[in-house]
C-alpha cells in the first residue's frame, strides 16, 4: 500500500502545483494572462457596437499599437474597432479568433507584421496557449503533440517571470505585464511605451510564405462568407532599404495585391526610416504618428473600394 499511497500524494502535489501555475500564466500575473484579458476585452467591445458597417483592424501588436481609431473613425464616418492582439499567436490563431465577431456589410483590414508574414506554418510562440487560454484549445489547427506539450508548460511559469512578479508585488501590490495596460473604447491603447536601446533598421530578408499567402487568401473566402469585405495593409515599418528588403516588399505586396484589395504608400511601400516616428518596437508607433497613419488609412480606404465618408449616425451606439 506504501507506493501507490506515495505516487498518488506525489499526483497530487503535482496536480496543485500545476493549477497554480496555470492561475499564473493563464488568469493572473503571467504575460499570457494580459494578452488573454486584453483580447477578451476587445471582443466584448465588437459585441457592444451596433453599426451596419464597422471598420475591424486586426493583426499582431503592429495592429494593436499603430492605429488612432478615433480619428480614424471621424474620418469614414463609420465605427472602428482595433482587434490587433499579439504577433507570436501566429496568423493561423489570430484570424479565426476574431472570425466570429464579422457581420455583414463590416470591414475588416488586416495589418501583418513582416515577422507575421515570414512564418511557414502560421504558427508562433503563444499560438496553442493562447487558443486554450481563452477556451479554444487547438485553434488554428495545433498539432495534437505541440498542444499537449504546451498544455503542462501552461501549469510552470518561468523563473524570470515569477521573479518580476514577486518584485512587483513586494513594491507595488500588483503585478504588471506588457499587455497589463487598459484599452479604450476602440480597442486602443492608452500607454504608450518607449524605446530605451539603440535603434537599428530591421532587415526584411524574404517576402511572405507560401503559407501565409494561402491562409491569407483563405481568410478572405472565410470573410466574404460572412457578407464582409477584406482589405490588406502593408505596415508601416522602421526598415533597412537595401535593394533585398525592397525587393522583397514588393514581392509581398505583389502576393497580398493578388488576394484583396492592398492599401500603402507606392513610394516608400511603407518601409519608414525615420525611427523618430516609433515607439518601442520596428512596429510600434508614437501618439502623433498613430494620427498621421489614421489619416492616411482613411484616405486609402476611401481609394480602394470606393468608400466615401458617411456622415456620423446617431443611432450607431458605442459601448460607454
Amino acid at each position: 500500500m506504501w507506493k501507490p499511497l506515495k505516487l498518488t500524494s506525489w499526483l497530487a502535489v503535482a496536480a496543485v502545483a500545476w493549477s497554480i501555475g496555470y492561475v499564473y500564466n493563464v488568469r493572473y500575473g503571467g504575460e499570457l494572462s494580459w494578452l488573454r484579458m486584453m483580447y477578451e476585452e476587445k471582443i466584448a467591445l465588437a459585441d457592444q457596437i451596433e453599426a451596419p458597417r464597422r471598420l475591424l483592424i486586426t493583426g499582431g501588436s503592429g495592429a494593436h499599437y499603430t492605429i488612432n481609431s478615433e480619428l480614424l473613425e471621424q474620418e469614414l464616418g463609420i465605427p472602428v474597432l482595433n482587434l490587433g492582439i499579439d504577433g507570436p499567436v501566429g496568423l493561423d490563431v489570430i484570424l479565426p479568433s476574431i472570425l466570429d465577431k464579422v457581420r455583414p456589410g463590416d470591414i475588416v483590414l488586416l495589418i501583418p507584421e513582416y515577422l507575421i508574414l515570414w512564418s511557414e506554418d502560421g504558427l508562433g510562440d503563444r499560438s496553442a496557449q493562447f487558443g486554450m487560454a481563452i477556451g479554444r484549445p487547438g485553434l488554428g489547427g495545433i498539432p495534437p503533440k505541440q498542444l499537449a506539450q504546451q498544455a503542462l508548460l501552461l501549469g510552470t511559469p518561468t523563473l524570470r517571470a515569477a521573479t518580476k512578479s514577486a518584485f512587483e508585488v513586494i513594491q507595488t501590490g500588483k503585478m504588471t505585464g506588457y499587455y497589463s495596460d487598459p484599452v479604450d473604447e476602440r480597442g486602443d491603447p492608452t500607454v504608450t511605451k518607449e524605446r530605451t536601446g539603440k535603434w537599428w533598421e530591421l532587415p526584411i530578408n524574404e517576402p511572405a510564405s507560401k503559407h501565409t499567402i494561402q491562409r491569407i487568401a483563405k481568410f478572405r473566402e472565410e470573410v466574404e462568407a460572412k457578407g464582409a469585405t477584406l482589405v490588406l495593409s502593408l505596415p508601416w515599418v522602421y526598415a533597412r532599404t537595401d535593394e533585398k528588403s525592397v525587393n522583397n516588399v514588393k514581392k509581398t505586396a505583389e502576393e497580398l495585391a493578388k488576394i484583396a484589395p492592398l492599401i500603402y504608400d507606392k513610394e516608400s511601400l511603407n518601409m519608414k526610416t525615420d525611427s523618430s516616428l516609433f515607439a518601442d518596437t520596428h512596429y510600434h508607433l508614437l501618439p502623433e504618428s498613430r494620427e498621421i497613419r489614421a489619416e492616411e488609412i482613411a484616405k486609402q480606404l476611401r481609394a480602394v473600394i470606393g468608400m466615401q465618408r458617411e456622415a456620423p449616425d446617431s443611432s450607431k451606439k458605442l459601448p460607454q
